[in-house]
């Protein structure tokens, strides 16, 4: 089903809702598209309102601080809804801003999310039903906890799926707008907006997130691709050092040669710290215990996770914990939640 189409009379206003912790990054991503197509053909085409849950500034995940131009409670008409997010996102749900968000879905308003906002709709309920995506980091650990079963996660760059537009981070939401400004203005002006920004290509929808390893390569190695895309595949049940050179059709020792010529270390080191760090991201983002992170991530024995755990990134699996408790508990006492007073306000 095609999503939302763009009202025809040009005049579009996107609200950006600023999620505390929110990734500047891709942010900037999605609002720089707008403000150049007004450039572009010097026409007004896109007006941008940045909110915040009380109406002051909002701290991004790099600390600094962005002012906004209204509250939740005084927010203007908008077109679409656009939720910013970040680090720490679980601890910004607050019932003010669900319900904010669910009376714009109420009024059939379009709602979408870069980074880790579609983490915030789907805590709204405003995912089911729906086929979205949000910054590869959280996808697994959603999956993991059965969170959100009703929600249908995706590896893809950004999902349009009706009236619920979802990115993952970095620079994928200016994809993402550029695909919605062609939809409504013509491929023309997006691919001009695109060479102004020196991007070689508009990806789309079917594109996906990443490519750790080609990336880390700088180049693309189809069995080396191969090989660590069924390490990822297969962290709960790791796959044996042979299993993974027969489904390359590959030896033992030509596995093992490509990786050391490539990547510099042995295959299953390399494997080893794919699910280390799928384990710091279950700590990190679930309340899952800790004998279940090591079982999501193929480790039987509690003491050899913990000593893997500890070896590879100084500290215990408990205290990553702790850490992550003592994080929540700062964000929490940073953002008071709305008296009742402002709450009515925006109802």
């Amino acid at each position: 089903m095609e999503p939302y189409e763009f009202p025809g009379d040009g005049q579009y206003d996107v609200g950006f809702l600023l999620i505390p912790g929110f990734s500047q990054l891709a942010f900037s991503s999605a609002l720089e598209p707008l403000r150049m197509a007004n450039h572009l053909t010097d026409r007004r085409l896109y007006r941008w309102h940045l909110l915040s849950r009380d109406g002051e500034p909002v701290k991004a995940s790099s600390d600094l601080a962005a002012g906004v131009d209204a509250g939740l409670a005084s927010s203007p008409r908008l077109d679409l809804v656009l939720v910013c997010a970040g680090i720490e996102v679980q601890s910004h749900c607050d019932r003010d801003t669900l319900q904010w968000l669910r009376r714009q879905a109420g009024r059939r308003l379009p709602l979408g999310a870069v980074c880790t906002g579609g983490y915030v709709l789907a805590q709204a309920g405003l995912l089911d039903g729906y086929r979205c995506t949000l910054h590869w980091e959280h996808i697994s650990s959603l999956h993991e906890a059965l969170q959100f079963p009703q929600v249908t996660f995706c590896s893809q760059l950004f999902v349009l799926d009706r009236d619920r537009y979802t990115c993952s981070g970095g620079i994928a939401p200016l994809d993402m707008m550029l695909t919605l400004i062609a939809r409504q203005q013509g491929l023309g002006l997006a691919e001009a907006i695109a060479e102004e920004f020196i991007h070689e290509r508009i990806r789309g929808v079917g594109d996906r997130q990443r490519n750790p390893l080609r990336v880390r390569l700088g180049h693309s190695h189809p069995k080396l691709e191969e090989v660590a895309t069924l390490m990822e595949a297969n962290l709960q049940e790791p796959l044996t050092l042979d299993e993974l050179a027969s489904h390359a059709d590959l030896s033992r020792r030509q596995l093992e040669r490509l990786f050391q010529r490539y990547v510099d270390c042995p295959p299953l080191k390399y494997y080893m710290d794919l699910r280390l760090m799928r384990a710091r991201q279950l700590l990190r983002q679930t309340h899952m215990p800790i004998t279940d992170v090591a079982m999501a991530c193929g480790f039987v024995s509690p003491p050899h996770f913990t000593k893997s755990y500890r070896d590879r990134f100084g500290h215990s699996p408990s205290r990553e914990r702790e850490r992550r408790r003592d994080r929540e508990a700062a964000a929490q006492a940073a953002s008071p939640p709305l008296t009742h007073s402002q709450a009515d306000h925006s109802q």
